[in-house]
């Protein structure tokens, strides 16, 4: 084979384009982490390549930037299991308070006490704990209270919230808190009343479903989960829109709603109201702006082999919300080609995106000159991809943002592009913060 041609080591991304090759192993990691479902397959890697990939990273990056981005995963971007991932790592190859710190902080659900627990033991309980492993695990414990403890304890699993209180010896910080640890002890934690408690005591869906929406028990993700099984039960429409308008959006990730709506069409127009609710008392980001959705081939991977979620679906999310918290904004989506997108809002802009091109090969850089030509006087252009793509972007003309949906190792993001990897809302202010006088977000 020829070897002696021009950059002929120089990384690539999955669609042969050449891939920046300047990231520290931190930058990577953060990369790899934002979007990862662990040990799910995603369009071009296996779970397993990337939580190796993880793995290596993890041994070149500092305590201080790794526990960082354990932390910006769990709370920023609201990822659960792979936060876990990356304690049992640094557990396993760093010692001191500042570990059982981390633990601490990063457990936030009770069943995410023993969900680490079963993390560590992955590979078999010949294992010892840490210390710093039960300190944590202690602390995180005292957090909860006797509802939270009993709506997540699964009494089937193969550890349970029962052996992170023997296993980490947690001490009671009051009489109150002592009952509540002999109760888990003796496994007589009391049964809260949740939906799906609810259901399977054999209570009627309709009535059961709308008594836990009147006394406002059914939580966001439950609500958004259940609305087919609502409308199928009878479930009046009023009280469904009722409680849509009501529930707490600030824990919900945006693609969620799209999934919702999916299922319950007809409530599209209440799912779109409560999505940027949220939004309301964000200042827009000034000037123009050029907001770009990659709606190639790859994008149509889901995030996880569990969930019906494309990689488009968390692109198109993300794009509404930019959408709303821009002041000026054209849209474009491209694919081999590039196509300005009519002026809509939500989940017409999604449905504008999706009618007007073909979901094939990847060209980026082509997209922006496209988008340059047309809208030269933009002051910034984010895009959202996964970064597959066959050619690199030109330097950007002011500022240029890649939002990365995707943990692919390359990608033809970072140097003159900001690169913001996985999607939430808080990109807003990352953007905001990005272009303060004076700042500069690497």
């Amino acid at each position: 084979m020829k070897t002696n041609v021009k950059n002929a080591g120089a990384a690539k991304t999955h669609e042969g384009g050449l891939s920046t090759a300047t990231l520290t192993a931190a930058q990577e990691l953060r990369r790899t982490v934002m979007c990862c479902m662990l040990f799910e397959d995603s369009f071009y890697e296996s779970g397993v390549s990337s939580t190796d990939r993880m793995k290596e990273l993890l041994k070149k990056t500092s305590f201080e930037d790794a526990a960082q981005i354990a932390i910006d995963a769990r709370e920023k971007m609201k990822l659960r299991h792979v936060p876990l991932f990356l304690v049992r790592e640094l557990l396993r190859n760093h010692s001191g308070r500042k570990v059982g710190d981390l633990v601490a902080r990063v457990i936030q659900r009770p069943d995410e006490l023993s969900e680490l627990l079963a993390l560590y033991w992955k590979d078999g309980k010949d294992q010892p704990l840490p210390s710093q492993l039960k300190i944590g695990l202690a602390r995180a414990l005292k957090k909860f209270n006797e509802y939270s403890i009993g709506k997540y304890i699964n009494r089937d699993a193969s550890v349970k919230i029962r052996d992170v209180l023997f296993l980490s010896h947690a001490k009671p910080k009051d009489d109150e808190q002592a009952a509540l640890f002999k109760r888990i002890t003796d496994n007589t934690v009391a049964t809260p009343d949740t939906w799906e408690v609810e259901l399977s005591s054999g209570a009627g869906k309709k009535a059961a479903f709308e008594r836990l929406m009147g006394e406002n028990k059914l939580g966001a993700l439950a609500l958004l989960r259940n609305l087919r099984g609502m409308l199928e039960a009878g479930v009046s429409e009023d009280v469904i829109r009722d409680a849509l308008g009501k529930m707490k959006v600030d824990r919900v990730l945006p693609f969620r709603f799209i999934a919702a709506a999916r299922y319950a069409p007809r409530l599209e127009d209440a799912l779109e109201l409560a999505m940027f609710r949220c939004l309301a008392e964000t200042p827009k980001l000034g000037g123009k702006t050029a907001l770009m959705i990659d709606h190639s081939g790859s994008m149509r991977g889901v995030v996880s082999a569990k969930s019906e979620i494309s990689r488009f679906d968390a692109a198109a999310a993300v794009a509404m919300i930019l959408r709303e918290t821009t002041d000026r904004c054209r849209v474009f989506t491209f694919a081999e080609d590039c196509i300005e997108v009519p002026p809509r809002r939500g989940f017409a802009m999604v449905q504008a995106v999706q009618a007007v091109i073909n979901p094939v090969a990847t060209k980026l850089g082509k997209a922006v000159k496209h988008v340059y030509a047309e809208f030269p006087e933009c002051d910034r252009i984010i895009v959202i991809t996964d970064e597959q793509s066959q050619d690199r972007p030109q330097h950007p003309q002011g500022h240029g943002y890649i939002v990365n949906v995707a943990g692919y190792r390359n990608g033809i993001g970072y140097g003159p592009w900001v690169t913001i990897d996985g999607w939430s809302e808080s990109i807003v202010e990352y953007i905001r913060e990005n272009e303060e006088p004076n700042t500069q977000i690497n």
